[in-house]
């Protein structure tokens, strides 16, 4: 097997595409706790959270490299495509201090027995959970 693909030093980026990034940035930086690593005039932003990068990005049309590709926030947060799982060793504190920071979950922690986990989401709708191994 070829080994240059993929190899250590590859990093993969998860690109969330927000409405405002006014919004947003004070979200993932102060309530979950994201660090800046880099802005880029005020349409991107680039964060790391633990160990893993995030770029968000304001929506927009169709480029050179991407013709019939729009970028869009999501338009009914009822309906998912995508959602991010942080698993942490106790979901019933995490959900206390998510909450004080701002986070507004859909439901307080959940025990189903193999894993206690709850949902909540960003200012445009993206699906955020915490999850605890039982």
């Amino acid at each position: 097997m070829n080994t240059d693909f993929p190899n250590n030093d590859m990093e993969l980026t998860h690109i969330l595409v927000v409405s405002e990034m006014e919004r947003s940035l004070p979200f993932y930086r102060d309530v979950l706790g994201a660090e800046v690593v880099r802005e880029y005039g005020g349409t991107s932003c680039v964060l790391n959270f633990q160990g893993s990068w995030l770029l968000l990005v304001t929506g927009g049309g169709p480029t050179k490299d991407k013709p019939d590709v729009s970028f869009t926030s999501p338009q009914d947060p009822k309906s998912v495509s995508h959602a991010m799982t942080i698993r942490v060793p106790d979901c019933p504190k995490a959900y206390e201090i998510l909450k004080s920071r701002g986070a507004e979950f859909i439901t307080p922690p959940v025990d189903w027995g193999a894993e206690i986990r709850c949902f909540f989401r960003d200012p445009d709708g993206h699906l955020l959970e915490i999850s605890q191994a039982g």
